[in-house]
């Protein structure tokens, strides 16, 4: 797909049209990566407009009566799957940039008395899983300003989204939005082995890492290493361990046949036409970054804005994104290290005290005292340790004030080659005990109430059967 559908066009039109008109605007972005770049963007178009404006970095659980006081309200990222106008009076104007799945169609603005317009991908057949992501339609709506310098952005937030995970690279409308990036001198896409950690961590340690199906390197540094000692890979450049962005093609060809080698042993026949694209895949490299950086990597800049939204330092990340980087950078790093210092401690508490429950179908962990905005990515982590054939669940409470249950769920991307939309079973299976959720089909989530998880447990089980 080369370029937006006629009607979408037009939409994004009409929202640069009421971007324009308008004086009192709040941007309310979701609380990830995509989201917080989103944000940025929308904040950005409105800054060159010098548009006075506020942006609030929102969980979904949040938008539940939301108040709607301003003259024009944007949603970027979410409101699709969620009634975000109930509470508007017959002056709103209401702009959704959204590409999960919708409640209404194209003609509920018709059944509203305020102005509103929703911009979402599934309603002109794109899938907004793979397609385009929320920070992409942002990036469009830039786009209709002619401000394709932000088309960076919308690369960062396809990555952070995941929206590479099915082929291994962008496609569909990120492919438009990676053109620009590239025709800008922004971003260098490179086909290169799928090790997150390209710039900065050493070649062992991401081999460790490597896959959701437990391999013999899987969580073991010495087995890693044994394996570049096999395949004549040296480990160190000098005093300084050699990181995936050291290696020569050589050295790429030698790792990816003998990874491809070792997955292909371990996973169900119908699974062994995907594996090199889970070995190999388009890495994208922000031009204007130095060498060696975590924020020259799409995959690793990415993690540090869902660093900064996981731990309330959404300020830092829309920082950065925007420019301002003189003291946010430090404050950066230091976000990022508790980051990761906290997920470790809590894989391995889950890893040492045996957490994982498994069922017939899906396996679970209680995340008690786990903070809500990093469950999901722990769940994620934690693949490895458990049955990569089955989705991995996990629960922790809201928050002190909230006893109600954040539901979060991962799977291995081999299962979405089956076809299996996670987020669409955990939206009904959530709504049925009282709750709400949804998502994309290999990571997704829900709100449930405290003492609904054995019944969530059960259907969620009983919906899958047959499934995986």
């Amino acid at each position: 797909m080369e370029e937006l559908p006629l009607k979408m066009k037009k939409s994004f039109s009409k929202a640069k049209e009421m971007i324009e008109s308008s004086q009192d605007i709040k941007i309310y972005s979701h609380n990830d990566c995509d989201g917080i770049s989103a944000g940025a963007i929308l904040s950005t178009i409105l800054d060159r407009h010098e548009k006075d404006h506020e942006i609030e970095i929102v969980s979904l659980d949040k938008l539940d009566d939301l108040e709607i006081e301003h003259e024009l309200t944007l949603f970027s990222d979410l409101g699709s799957g969620q009634n975000v106008d109930k509470l508007a009076n017959n002056s709103s104007k209401i702009l959704i940039l959204d590409h999960h799945p919708p409640l209404h169609d194209l003609n509920y603005k018709e059944n509203v008395s305020h102005d509103h317009l929703e911009i979402n991908p599934i309603h002109h057949g794109i899938d907004g899983s793979y397609h385009v992501s929320g920070g992409g339609l942002s990036y469009f709506l830039a786009r209709e300003f002619e401000y394709y310098d932000l088309s960076w952005i919308g690369v960062l937030s396809a990555i952070g989204d995941m929206q590479n995970s099915r082929t291994g690279k962008l496609e569909g409308l990120n492919s438009i939005i990676l053109k620009d990036s590239i025709d800008q001198g922004h971003v260098q896409s490179i086909n290169d082995l799928s090790l997150y950690g390209r710039q900065t961590r050493p070649l062992f340690v991401a081999l460790s890492y490597f896959s959701d199906v437990n391999l013999p390197i899987t969580n073991n540094r010495t087995e890693s290493i044994a394996l570049m000692k096999d395949l004549g890979i040296p480990r160190k450049i000098g005093n300084r361990s050699r990181t995936l962005s050291d290696l020569d093609n050589v050295e790429k060809g030698k790792l990816f046949s003998e990874l491809v080698k070792m997955l292909s042993k371990e996973v169900p026949k119908r699974y062994i036409p995907h594996v090199p694209k889970l070995v190999a895949a388009d890495s994208y490299e922000f031009m204007m970054e130095d060498d060696h950086t975590f924020l020259r990597d799409a995959s690793e800049f990415s993690t540090a804005m869902n660093a900064c939204t996981r731990n309330n330092r959404e300020d830092i990340a829309l920082e950065i994104l925007k420019g301002d980087r003189i003291s946010a950078l430090d404050e950066l790093e230091i976000v990022s290290k508790e980051h990761r210092r906290y997920l470790a401690q809590n894989i391995h508490k889950i890893e040492e005290e045996d957490m994982i429950t498994s069922m017939d179908n899906i396996q679970y962990f209680d995340g008690n005292g786990i903070k809500s905005q990093v469950v999901g990515t722990i769940a994620g982590m934690i693949l490895s340790y458990g049955d990569w054939r089955k989705p991995m669940i996990g629960f922790t409470q809201v928050s002190d004030e909230d006893e109600a249950l954040k539901v979060s769920l991962r799977c291995s991307r081999l299962l979405a080659y089956d076809g299996i939309h996670f987020g669409n079973i955990i939206r009904k299976v959530s709504q049925s005990v009282g709750g709400s959720g949804g998502g994309h089909s290999v990571a997704c989530g829900a709100y449930i109430p405290y003492d609904k998880k054995e019944e969530f447990l059960t259907k969620f089980n009983s919906t899958i059967t047959g499934m995986v």
